[in-house]
């Protein structure tokens, strides 16, 4: 059985370039990788579309063990309206803090040695303004829920996360034990939770097809469980991440395209 573990978490952005900008310049991230789809993901986890998309990860390093965000973006889609439920990423990192000062990316003192930037679109990032560890820096992502009770549950006994802190019944601090796809939903079922995508095999041109389960908790956060092995060749760092990128985001005319119809990006 294989160590369960967070993997990433799924940014829709509607300006790839700037999002770069962010990510690359500002907090110090590599591109790990970039795909291009040309038409939509068969799971839940991009949303109701059905286009051309592309996914970008970045970190800090290799997804084999580091935490990665995963950038998704549907041409045509111009911004997102954020809901209340994320609530922010933390990270360590005196370079981040150094590189937004340097760069004039707009930062907020909101503690001792701490830092709140926004992404574009407005996604919170907290900067920690200490050295940057060896290993990850990134150290949580912090979610809204609406039942404290019910998510921890849902989030430990259902899922097999571990609790490791908990203060004055406001907050909880989690992460993952050991688990498999295919009892995870055979347990899903049995305590009747939802399954927004049973088990399925997903393709990436030209790389690993991998399985996943895709799941929804109490307050409809979806969690995306994939297998490990085939995951492990699909993450594989490519080192032609940051010119893919590059390259799709110089192709993507989908903005002049709506400029000369005077037409607007759709708001999702």
């Amino acid at each position: 059985m294989a160590l369960s573990r967070a993997l990433h978490f799924v940014f829709k952005v509607g300006d790839r370039s700037k999002t770069a900008t962010f990510y690359r310049d500002v907090l110090g991230m590599k591109i790990l990788r970039h795909e291009e789809f040309e038409e939509g993901c068969k799971a839940t986890c991009n949303g109701p579309y059905d286009g051309k998309w592309s996914k970008t990860m970045v970190g800090f390093g290799p997804e084999d063990d580091h935490f990665a965000a995963e950038l998704t973006y549907n041409y045509g889609v111009g911004e997102y309206r954020l809901g209340n439920d994320f609530l922010g990423l933390t990270l360590q990192s005196s370079q981040a803090v150094s590189n937004a000062k340097r760069l004039g990316w707009p930062l907020t003192e909101v503690g001792k040695a701490l830092y709140l930037a926004e992404a574009p679109g407005g996604y919170r990032f907290y900067l920690v303004d200490k050295e940057q560890p060896p290993n990850d820096p990134v150290q949580k992502v912090c979610l809204a829920v609406s039942d404290l009770q019910k998510s921890t549950h849902y989030w430990s006994s259902l899922l097999g996360m571990k609790v490791i802190e908990r203060h004055e019944e406001k907050t909880v601090l989690m992460g993952f034990a050991d688990t498999q796809l295919a009892d995870l939903e055979a347990l899903m079922t049995k305590e009747n939770q939802k399954i927004l995508t049973p088990l399925v095999s997903l393709d990436t041109p030209g790389k690993a097809t991998v399985e996943v389960v895709i799941l929804a908790d109490p307050d409809a956060h979806e969690i995306c469980f994939v297998g490990d092995e085939a995951f492990r060749q699909l993450s594989q760092m490519d080192p032609s991440g940051n010119a893919l990128l590059d390259k799709a985001m110089a192709e993507d005319k989908s903005d002049d395209w709506f400029a000369k119809h005077n037409k607007q990006k759709a708001s999702a």
